[in-house]
């Protein structure tokens, strides 16, 4: 009987959620869009439309390097929190990733 209800209970459970995945452009030299809410596991990748290379820093969490001009790069979010970042090419160019 326990092995019944056991066999029950996990073909009702549901199936964990898949990871999304985001994108933002860097393009006109503005971070779009400027805010984004994920969950942890999501995919976030950053596109470079401008004809100037990028990057996509939160000190502590998260630095891309260069992302050049036509280029993308791509980080999965593992932390929980609210993370501001820059590029530091271009201190102007601000945006806030929130991880739930």
């Amino acid at each position: 009987m326990l092995l019944r209800a056991a066999c029950v209970l996990a073909v009702a459970a549901p199936l964990a959620a898949a990871a999304a995945e985001h994108t933002l452009t860097m393009e006109g030299m503005k971070i779009q869009p400027a805010s984004l809410v994920v969950q942890r596991g999501d995919k976030v990748t950053w596109v470079n439309k401008d004809v100037v290379p990028h990057t996509a820093t939160a000190k502590g969490v998260f630095d891309s390097g260069q992302i050049a001009n036509g280029a993308k790069w791509t980080w999965t979010a593992t932390k929980a929190g609210d993370f501001p970042y820059v590029c530091t090419y271009h201190p102007g160019m601000k945006a806030q990733l929130t991880v739930k």
